[in-house]
């Protein structure tokens, strides 16, 4: 089991023992509540079912109340499956917490929503430089996105071409940081670096293998 569903708590930051200040992220990681087991033979792969928090039973409709109560769970606020190999060691209602997946120096990968940024200019949303020379006529062109295809030939716009438009609000991961510090008793983890995300919101977190 490489994987668990946490929770996105805010930025912090601490000192290495060469004494230079690192940012971190904390991430309340866990404890999730295995709900379903998916073997080879039932299922044609292998895979586990987990819930994280606690939710409310009134928002659980007819079909999903049926399969935690069959269970014998208690209603998750987040139900999500993670692939894994070793689904076979874990039967329905095991609890697994941070200290069971993750060590100190582990290097891990974070799967998030990113921040959703609402409409935005192709300076901000694609990173375009401005065409400058304001001096030279340029009243009002400086963060303009320029031309976007040609009159006579093609007459048309390719797709795919950079323009202003919604920006953030999409699945986004960050890949090889470092596990600096676990807290077992607060389900905390401590992350080098910062991840995608609001805080309070979901992040699935991933152990990649050692090389």
């Amino acid at each position: 089991m490489s994987t668990l569903i946490g929770r996105k708590i805010g930025m912090t930051g601490m000192f290495n023992e060469q004494g230079v200040y690192v940012p971190c992220t904390l991430i309340e990681t866990g404890p999730c509540t295995v709900v379903q087991v998916k073997t080879e033979d039932s299922d044609g792969y292998t895979a586990l079912q987990l819930g994280y928090g606690s939710g409310k039973d009134r928002n659980v409709n007819k079909a999903l109340g049926g399969h935690l109560s069959k269970a014998g769970v208690a209603t998750p606020k987040l139900l999500r499956e993670v692939r894994t190999f070793d689904a076979a060691n874990y039967k329905v209602g095991d609890v697994i917490s941070v200290g069971d997946v993750f060590t100190v120096g582990d290097k891990v990968k974070v799967v998030a929503t990113s921040k959703g940024r609402g409409f935005q200019g192709v300076m901000k949303r694609h990173h375009f430089g401005g065409v400058g020379m304001q001096t030279h006529g340029q009243s009002d062109r400086q963060r303009a996105p320029g031309s976007i295809g040609g009159s006579s030939y093609p007459s048309r716009v390719f797709p795919g071409t950079r323009m202003a438009g919604r920006m953030g609000g999409e699945q986004t991961t960050v890949r090889n940081l470092q596990i600096v510090g676990v807290l077992p008793e607060k389900n905390v983890l401590i992350v080098k670096g910062s991840i995608p995300g609001a805080p309070n919101s979901i992040v699935e977190v991933v152990r990649m293998p050692k090389a």
